[in-house]
């Protein structure tokens, strides 16, 4: 087996770590928020099939523009509607049967609460629906 020299080895490595990084931020990218993106789309109690998510809507509809900067992990980006986790609550309001736009959200609204950024609260979205 042949052995490769010391550069040739690290130019390899930190291809392939870049290569990784690159697939990583492709599979995941967040939108950013659009200026002056509102709730009015949110679908309102009397809207959903599923009276039961309506505290999570609401959740949604307070805080519009974290939801618009965050990519829902359930599959749902794939959908040509989608846009943004805001996107799940709006139009056929899919969130209503999705544990993880549900969860998403809970998530965020309750990060938000606390004060913590748009980029915290992807990075704990990340870390729990990736």
């Amino acid at each position: 087996m042949p052995l490769i020299d010391r550069r040739s080895f690290l130019v390899s490595f930190v291809g392939a770590a870049a290569g990784s990084l690159a697939i990583g931020a492709a599979q995941s990218p967040h939108p950013s928020p659009r200026p002056g993106v509102d709730g009015s789309k949110v679908l309102t109690i009397d809207q959903l099939d599923r009276k039961g998510a309506a505290p999570v809507f609401d959740q949604v509809r307070r805080i519009p523009e974290i939801a618009d900067g965050i990519r829902c992990h359930c599959g749902c980006a794939d959908r040509p509607e989608y846009r943004s986790l805001l996107s799940c609550f709006e139009g056929d309001g899919m969130a209503q049967m999705c544990e993880i736009c549900q969860g998403q959200a809970k998530l965020a609204a309750t990060m938000h609460k606390f004060r913590r950024s748009l980029d915290k609260i992807r990075e704990a979205i990340d870390r729990q629906f990736h």
